[in-house]
């Protein structure tokens, strides 16, 4: 009979170590049933789990690992797997899996044990741990970025609102934001970004800035915040502020779009998008007008918002044609998805307000943005803590492949002018 061993490999990184060791092992003809490896800090850690035949060649095969390892400064450590336990392990191969990103300014380990108490309180099990931002100088003045770690997780979920609930808590508690998603296939082929404008792609309500311009900032501001925890209905509540601007003269709006304050993150987000080749669309309650301008500047692919009416040069307090409202900007993202045949699974939906609720409920991955807390409670991600860009980290990109994104579009833009992109979609 064969036996299963498992080969546990440690020591200083460097060249020629798996070369080696599989070397050995080819020799002798032996199968590799699993392989796995993480280097930190040069320090290597490899796992082989092999079969062996029973005969005496085991024993010389042992003796040229270990001559090889030695030879690369390795330690080397044997066990026997017992083949019943081997078979029970072949059988969770077809165990649900999940894919729990951690993100924060900084992710120490009492951030590292929190979570790992409640996924074990769950009965998942930690399969692979990777970390997703760059290394951290502790010497050199660094930009300021994202901390983010990628835990990967085996087991079934009884309850996955619960989970996700219990991580909402957690990350509110420790100041970090967890995400946690079921690691399908559409988890790593999202095509299509819609984005909220309006406290999203933008650090501001329009329409709060254009109720200070005429005069009536309080008034509006409330019922904007009210609003947006959904403690109004939208659609009336847009009316009501909307009639506050009646007569302000058009000339304010190229004022207030030239010092939109952008997110932190929104450049390095939709930059990185662009170049992998998703569509981006702002689907928002706000105004075209200012939505047009960050299509501008980012190349959206996509602008559906409200139009301003407008007569005489000044705002006359109403809105030109159908309200974007929470209903349509789902009904908005549904027909992106199929003009460009997404499925919804592959949709990424992101908002800060109750309005953003029916868009972040269809979309595969619906993402609360420093939202009002009725919208926390009730989307199934969010991110209250870093910026835009921190979204990177939940599609499971290292800052590595932001690099080398960065690194093409320098060469791409020094080839040729980038081009103006207008929206193909607009709103009726």
């Amino acid at each position: 009979m064969s036996e299963i061993v498992l080969i546990n490999v440690t020591g200083p990184d460097r060249p020629g170590i798996t070369a080696g060791l599989t070397g050995v092992l080819g020799r002798y003809g032996i199968p590799i049933l699993d392989i796995g490896q993480s280097v930190i800090h040069d320090t290597l850690a490899l796992g082989l789990l092999v079969e062996l035949p029973d005969d005496s060649a085991s024993c010389a095969l042992f003796k040229d690992l270990l001559f090889t390892g030695h030879g690369l400064g390795l330690t080397l450590r044997f066990s026997p797997i017992p083949a019943p336990d081997y078979e029970a392990w072949v059988q969770e191969q077809g165990q649900p899996r999940h894919i729990l990103t951690l993100l924060g300014w900084e992710i120490s380990a009492r951030h590292l044990a929190a979570v790992a108490g409640v996924v074990a309180e769950y009965g998942l099990n930690i399969d692979q741990i990777t970390r997703l931002t760059g290394r951290i100088s502790r010497v050199a003045q660094a930009p300021r970025r994202p901390a983010s770690v990628q835990l990967s997780l085996r087991g079934r979920v009884a309850d996955l609102a619960a989970l996700h609930g219990a991580f909402l808590r957690l990350g509110q508690a420790h100041g970090v934001d967890i995400a946690i998603q079921e690691d399908d296939i559409f988890r790593r082929n999202r095509r299509l970004v819609c984005f909220d404008m309006d406290s999203t792609l933008i650090q501001a309500e329009v329409i709060d800035e254009l109720a200070a311009a005429a005069g009536v900032g309080e008034q509006v501001a409330a019922i904007t915040a009210a609003a947006m925890r959904g403690e109004l209905d939208f659609e009336a509540s847009f009316r009501e502020r909307l009639a506050l601007l009646r007569g302000l003269d058009e000339r304010v709006l190229a004022d207030i779009a030239a010092r939109l304050p952008i997110t932190p993150g929104a450049d390095r987000l939709i930059a990185a998008l662009k170049q992998l080749g998703y569509r981006v669309a702002i689907l928002s309650g706000g105004f075209r007008y200012f939505a047009e301008h960050l299509q501008r500047r980012f190349g959206i692919d996509y602008v559906h918002a409200n139009e301003l009416e407008i007569r005489a040069g000044r705002l006359t307090g109403e809105v030109a044609g159908e309200i974007v409202d929470g209903r349509r900007k789902a009904e908005l993202l549904r027909e992106i998805a199929a003009r460009e045949g997404i499925r919804l699974e592959q949709v990424i939906a992101v908002g800060d307000g109750a309005n953003d609720l029916p868009m972040l409920a269809i979309a595969g991955l619906g993402i609360a943005f420093h939202a009002k807390p009725v919208v926390q409670e009730q989307a199934r991600h969010s991110i209250a803590n870093v910026g835009l860009d921190g979204i990177l980290y939940l599609l499971g990109m290292r800052d590595r492949d932001m690099a080398d994104l960065a690194a093409a579009l320098d060469r791409s833009t020094t080839k040729r002018p980038r081009p103006t992109t207008e929206a193909p979609g607009r709103a009726p």
